[in-house]
Formats: structure tokens, sequence, C-alpha cells
């Protein structure tokens, strides 16, 4: 018998804040509703103590998150949750270990934008990320595109330090326009090295 139920979502968060909040304006804003009763239940971990994904990958020094997600993920599932999603790119490093923990469906993100990609964008072939130096580190993006057929491109050092500044500044509650223009010039840099790349096919 097929379940019709609607589903109640369950979200990982905190990683940071503002992530969290975006993912759900987003749900809010994408669900066709009239009134309040048509929008989705979710419930929400939004935990800033998880242990830091920075000092664990990049500085390599610091406590492992997986367990502390995978304790949310479980929580989560005990309060009703039909599936999860994780609100932070890359949180999706210890996406195994939140899979493990749970027998509910877990989003997986990047998993979700080739998906996307496949879809609506088939002849995309680069993918440019603006995202903390760990994605790059750890090659999220390019262990599930790459094999797509999809080169990731990241801003090179220089303009890469300022976005990870940008992070820290948002992270700190900094959303003012000198954050909007060091961001824009990441953006603008991005682009610029795509087209250089797509005229270098053979560059990796």
């Amino acid at each position: 018998m097929t379940d019709t139920r609607e589903k109640t979502a369950g979200i990982i968060g905190g990683m940071g804040p503002e992530a969290t909040v975006d993912l759900m304006r987003r749900i809010i804003r994408l669900t066709p509703a009239l009134d309040d009763g048509d929008h989705i239940r979710c419930l929400v971990d939004s935990n800033p103590k998880i242990p830091s994904r920075i000092a664990a990958i990049i500085e390599g020094r610091g406590e492992d998150p997986g367990p502390c997600m995978a304790a949310m993920a479980r929580g989560l599932e005990a309060s009703g949750a039909d599936f999860l999603a994780i609100a932070c790119n890359t949180a999706h490093v210890y996406y195994d270990a939140v899979c493990a923990a749970v027998r509910i469906p877990v989003i997986h993100m990047v998993k979700s934008v080739l998906d996307h990609l496949t879809e609506f964008h088939p002849n995309c072939s680069d993918l440019g990320i603006l995202a903390s130096p760990a994605i790059r580190i750890t090659g999220l993006y390019e262990n599930i595109l790459g094999p797509a057929g999809i080169r990731i491109i990241h801003p090179d050092p220089e303009e890469q330090d300022r976005l990870f500044r940008v992070i820290r500044k948002v992270k700190a509650g900094d959303l003012g326009p000198g954050v909007h223009e060091e961001y824009g010039r990441v953006r603008d840099h991005l682009q610029k090295r795509g087209r250089a790349w797509r005229s270098w096919p053979a560059r990796n």
C-alpha cells in the first residue's frame, strides 16, 4: 500500500544557524501553501555546538563531528521525522555517519545537485564552487560529480582565502555591504576562471 500521508522533514542544522534558517525559508517559499496548515512540518535541531568541521578537516586537530551529528539524527527520527536534510555543505563529509545512525532516508545535497543538473542542465560540463576550503580538501563535489563528467572549478588560493574570510564574517553576523562586495569579487573571479578553463579542455 502506498503511503500518502504528508511527510515530516528533519533538519540537522546549526552549521551555521543562518544556513539552517535559509533552508527553512526556501522550504516555505517553495511550498504551494494558501494557509498555515498547508506548510510542511519541520523538526529542526539547530545545534551550533557541533564540533568544528574546520578544525577537524582543515586544521586536522578537532573532534570528529560525526558522532554528534549521528546523535542529532537519531533524536530527529525518534521525534517523528520521516527523512533528514543536512543544512551545510561541509557537514556532508559525515553523511555516512548520519545514514548509519537512522533507518529513515537522508538527503545528500551534492547528489541532489547532480540530479538537478542531469534533469535541467544536461550539457553542464563545468561547475564553479563557492564554499569553504574544506570542500576542496575533501573533494566532496569532485567525488560525486566527476564520474558524471562534470569538472569542478574552485577559486584560486588568494580568492579562496578571501571567500573563507567572507564566510567567517557571515558566521559572526556581518551581512553588511563590505561582505557583499568581497563575495562579489570572488564570484566574478570564479566566473572568469571558469571561462579560462573552458578554453583549456585538457586542464585538470
